[in-house]
């Protein structure tokens, strides 16, 4: 039978080398597989059998007399190197069934890939003419007899089979739209959020014996201070959240923030400022529990507000829902909060707050940098943040800490570490703060310590001591103390529209079957829902750089070496003047 012609381009990409069988050979080794039974990367024991045309693995050397663990046939299959690393290679039997395989080197890797395309495409032209049955998903069956141009049949059906199969489990699933093109910003209808309902309690992770060996097979792969950005970490140690959820329990003491403005100094407004600045960790980090939230897919966003009473005395009370939503914003001012993850590479997020009541907002960039020390994980959070009060004509620009999840085979646990500071240039003010990592023998945890400081004088007119997630103390020049004890703050909830309301991109509707999944344990489930949104940010990205197709943001501007709300207060004529 014919064939239809195709366009030279696509066709050839699809050849293998002609006259290679001469130069087959068994080869055996040892790579690292990819699965999902124990969510990582395994060494096993690989051979290449040349006469039966499979590849086989075992689970070490030792064991190769006995029966293979697993084995791919590989004739019409497509061996494809990565563009993730120089080591990482995949093998496509014409079933569907793949394995993802990691050598050692860059040569390991291309002595193995060539010679699996070898055997490969002599065991595919051995079929000659063949009757090849592919089932596409939805449940049509088309019947194709190749000729003796079978090979490059072969290979065309198979790689047009694996990727209906991706988009078919994609539509079925995910239900979302591809973020190939970013989409328009949305005005999100603060009528359509919800005081947030969401309860989980995240369990410690413990020292369980299965994860722990994970855990080592993983640390065996790193070197003291690799940069783990871009290194697949298990399933089972993550957060049922997304990393611009977490941003977001900055606010988790709204009242704090918005009372700022309402410092009668500039000397009391920076005071507050480093109170509110102090008691915001606590809530993202409670319990101490060292799990990882969810690292946002390019794109992503994140929506929520809070309402905060404008009594004082109704402030110290929790909240509660309303029947009457009128009477509740107008007894309440309203903080509104954004974030979006603008960049992939480095990973970098945007999130912003706003309280157009009080004429004050805050617009945050962070690029979360992290490394592996040993036997802990330091997070450094790169970028600066800045406060703007508009009825003071103030901005209170500062830094973040660098977190630390350390005793990683144990029980794990977090602490905060480093030095940051806040400066207001209108007013002469400025604090440094001191987020102090426990020695090696003996002393506390989380112990912080700050001064604020009057710039011209560089006289000392605060000094704070204390623990970030337990008692503070305030001790003032006049001889006065305060103490605050963040643990017994009334945390104000988050209002967040249903999922159902969420556009596609949102964190919650985007990881919401990988939230489920780790809901009910099923620690497999959500390592296959995880890898094909990573899969599909990265197949995207791809495309972008061929196409010469820039990203573009929805909500924030680049701005010099930083990024900026597109909509800010201070650049409404409305809320500066």
């Amino acid at each position: 039978m014919g064939v239809c012609s195709l366009p030279v381009s696509f066709y050839e990409c699809l050849l293998l080398p002609h006259n290679t069988s001469d130069h087959m050979e068994n080869i055996d080794g040892y790579l690292m597989k990819y699965t999902n039974l124990v969510t990582g990367w395994q060494y096993r024991f690989f051979v290449l059998n040349n006469e039966a045309g499979l590849l086989e693995y075992f689970v070490n050397e030792q064991s190769r007399p006995q029966k293979p663990r697993g084995m791919l046939p590989l004739a019409g299959a497509v061996i494809s190197p990565s563009d993730e690393d120089s080591h990482t290679f995949t093998v496509n039997a014409i079933s569907g069934e793949q394995y993802k395989l990691r050598a050692s080197d860059a040569k390991e890797r291309q002595h193995w890939v060539s010679r699996l395309q070898i055997c490969t495409q002599h065991h595919t032209e051995a079929m000659g003419k063949v009757r090849l049955s592919v089932f596409i998903p939805e449940k049509r069956h088309m019947t194709i007899i190749c000729t003796m141009v079978g090979l490059h049949w072969i290979i065309l059906l198979s790689r047009i089979y694996n990727c209906l199969v991706l988009k078919s489990v994609i539509q079925k699933n995910f239900n979302f739209f591809p973020l190939l093109s970013s989409q328009e910003q949305e005005d999100i209808d603060a009528e359509d959020e919800l005081e947030d309902s969401f309860t989980d309690k995240e369990e410690d992770l413990g020292a369980v014996e299965e994860e722990r060996s994970v855990i080592l097979h993983l640390l065996s792969q790193l070197k003291l201070g690799m940069d783990l950005t871009r290194v697949v970490l298990p399933t089972f140690i993550l957060e049922k959240r997304s990393l611009l959820e977490m941003y977001a329990d900055f606010m988790s003491h709204p009242d704090l923030f918005v009372t700022i403005t309402d410092g009668s100094s500039p000397e009391d407004r920076m005071v507050r400022f480093v109170e509110y600045y102090l008691t915001s960790f606590h809530e993202g980090r409670k319990g101490a529990i060292a799990k990882k939230p969810y690292n946002p897919i390019i794109g992503e966003t994140f929506h929520c507000s809070w309402k905060v009473p404008k009594r004082p005395d109704a402030s110290n009370e929790p909240s509660q829902g309303s029947s009457d939503p009128t009477a509740s914003s107008q007894d309440s001012y309203q903080v509104r909060f954004v974030a979006e993850q603008v960049s992939h590479h480095p990973p970098v997020s945007g999130f912003y707050a706003e309280c157009q009541e009080r004429r004050m907002c805050v617009n945050t960039h962070v690029w979360t940098k992290s490394k592996f020390m040993g036997m802990s994980i330091g997070v450094s959070m790169v970028g600066e943040g800045c406060l703007y009060l508009l009825e003071h004509d103030e901005e209170y620009t500062f830094t973040l800490p660098c977190a630390y999840a350390r005793s990683i085979l144990t029980v794990p646990w977090v602490e905060l570490g480093g030095k940051v500071t806040i400066n207001c240039a209108k007013s002469g003010y400025s604090a440094v703060i001191t987020f102090q990592t426990k020695p090696f023998y003996g002393g506390k945890l989380h112990k912080v310590t700050a001064e604020v400081k009057h710039n011209s004088t560089n006289a000392v007119v605060c000094r704070v001591q204390g623990e970030w997630n337990g008692v503070l103390e305030f001790s003032f020049t006049n001889g006065e103390t305060r103490m605050v004890d963040v643990t017994r703050l009334p945390v104000t909830k988050k209002h967040v529209r249903p999922i159902e309301k969420q556009g596609p991109t949102e964190s919650r509707r985007l990881w919401q079957h990988v939230t489920e999944a780790l809901r009910q344990k099923d620690i497999e489930k959500a390592t296959e829902h995880k890898r094909v949104l990573e899969e599909r940010q990265r197949t995207e990205e791809r495309h972008r750089v061929e196409t010469e197709t820039p990203w573009r943001t929805r909500y924030f501007d680049r701005e010099g070496e930083g990024w900026v709300y597109h909509k800010p207060l201070w650049k409404n004529s409305t809320f500066k003047s």
